[in-house]
């Protein structure tokens, strides 16, 4: 592995922007200063050896662009094992570091769904052999499964992840004793998807009563509503509350449910936090008309009022991360009627470019577009030396362009369904370098196909 030296970037990290270098090496960040001499080795920093052979180290200049932190997309699907004819953990892991994610945490409801230890176990080797990012799995709880979660080593586990909406098969934990008891035995963080289930069943027999089936995606965020996601998260919220736990509300897309988390204090001294996804932030409730089933998730996509208070949810800390919800389908199944056609479409290639159009536009600081997306998932997740540009930290890092107009199309698309509700949008930054783990992963186009990422490891008080 080659080391690197970055020079006078634009760091922007731990909410400062200033001008500097960063010496990569052996996969570490090794020195962050306002100027680094170029190195003739690297041996002071390793005892001397006649088998060592320093590192050659490759300057890039990097003025004018901006250095990050890489990214940590806490929720994504990247279909493997099972499903993999949509996107596997090689192909959503490429598109992931072309976008500047260095680190993914992916969700449980896979075929089979990773309830079991066991299975937890396989994913994590099929990942060590596909993954080009750093990955890690949320085990998923199911109503029988209480035992299995007691036994998670919580340094090598991300979350639990209770599904209280049943738009993902057989997961549905609907037993308030089960949550409960997972609430406040789970060793790790416990992470929820919350729509409530008699509402949407009720919503969706009224539709297809009045419809059969041919109901319009437009009816998507009133089947699948406002109240149904307050209820769920309240619910979650109040169990979560009687027992002491921390609880993460994945992809908030309401404002009233906004009230349900912490807020006033620190990140470290939160017990109920919440995320937004992109989707919820960059559409609204009228683009169904014109995009129709693909901007179709699960939570739906909702007014241009819930819209902007998760905005202002971001801006006044209030919502702690943004993450994707990366869940791709075929466009062949997202062709499907209403009740036919799977919820959820792919992101994690589009992320940080879309965040940093809402910093182009002056909706957002790009100080918290790093810390939202970086910073607070290293802390919330206690995520071991990521997530910072620091020295002695691994060296996760993207390096972006911010004045490199680029328009989304299907050539330049590397998720493997092929397709993006971005098509046809033109972004102001682009992602010029990924450095995964010091190994630069992404460069201006390339993917380096031979690297594979690490599993992310987990600290706790």
């Amino acid at each position: 592995m080659n080391g690197y030296l970055i020079r006078n970037a634009t760091i922007v990290n731990e909410g400062k922007i200033f001008v500097g270098d960063v010496l990569i090496e052996e996969e570490r960040i090794r020195k962050v200063s306002s100027s680094i001499e170029h190195p003739a080795s690297s041996t002071e920093h390793r005892v001397p050896s006649t088998e060592y052979r320093a590192p050659s180290i490759e300057t890039i200049d990097a003025t004018g662009k901006y250095l990050l932190p890489g990214i940590i997309d806490d929720q994504v699907h990247f279909r493997d094992p099972g499903l993999t004819h949509k996107g596997d953990l090689f192909s959503e892991s490429r598109a992931a570091v072309a976008g500047g994610v260095t680190s993914f945490m992916d969700m449980p409801n896979t075929d089979p769904k990773t309830t079991t230890l066991a299975l937890l176990d396989e994913k994590n080797k099929i990942a060590a052999s596909k993954a080009m990012a750093n990955y890690a799995f949320f085990f998923g709880a199911t109503n029988e499964n209480l035992d299995e979660i007691r036994r998670i080593d919580p340094h090598k586990v991300c979350g639990v992840k209770i599904f209280l909406g049943a738009s993902t098969g057989n997961m549905l934990v609907d037993n308030q004793a089960t949550i409960r008891a997972i609430l406040s035995q789970s060793p790790v963080l416990v992470a929820i998807h919350a729509e409530d289930e008699e509402i949407i069943q009720a919503n969706s027999r009224m539709f297809r009563e009045k419809y059969g089936e041919d109901v319009l995606m437009e009816a998507h965020p009133l089947i699948r509503s406002a109240e149904a996601c307050y209820r769920s998260s309240e619910q979650a919220v109040k169990l979560a509350r009687e027992s002491g736990s921390r609880l993460h509300i994945l992809h908030l897309s309401t404002a009233r449910e906004l009230e349900l988390l912490d807020r006033g204090m620190p990140l470290k001294e939160k017990r109920i936090t919440g995320e937004v996804c992109v989707h919820h932030l960059w559409f609204n409730d009228s683009d169904y008309k014109r995009l129709g089933a693909r901007i179709k998730w699960n939570p739906a996509i909702k007014s241009a009022a819930d819209q902007q208070a998760l905005l202002t949810g971001i801006l006044d800390d209030t919502i702690d991360i943004i993450a994707t919800d990366h869940a791709p389908h075929l466009l062949e199944e997202k062709a499907n009627s209403y009740f036919s056609c799977p919820s959820g479409g792919p992101l994690i290639q589009h992320t940080l470019v879309a965040m940093l159009e809402f910093y182009h536009q002056g909706k957002i600081p790009l100080e918290q577009v790093v810390r939202k997306m970086t910073h607070n998932v290293a802390e919330l997740y206690r995520i071991e030396q990521r997530g910072y540009i620091r020295e002695g930290y691994y060296a996760d890092l993207v390096l972006v362009d911010m004045n490199a107009p680029w328009m989304v199309a299907r050539e330049n698309i590397l998720y493997k369904c092929g397709w993006s509700p971005f098509e046809g949008t033109t972004f102001q930054s682009a992602v010029d370098s990924t450095w995964v783990n010091g190994n630069l992963a992404y460069h201006q186009g390339e993917v380096d196909e031979s690297y594979r990422g690490k599993r992310l490891s987990f600290y706790h008080d």
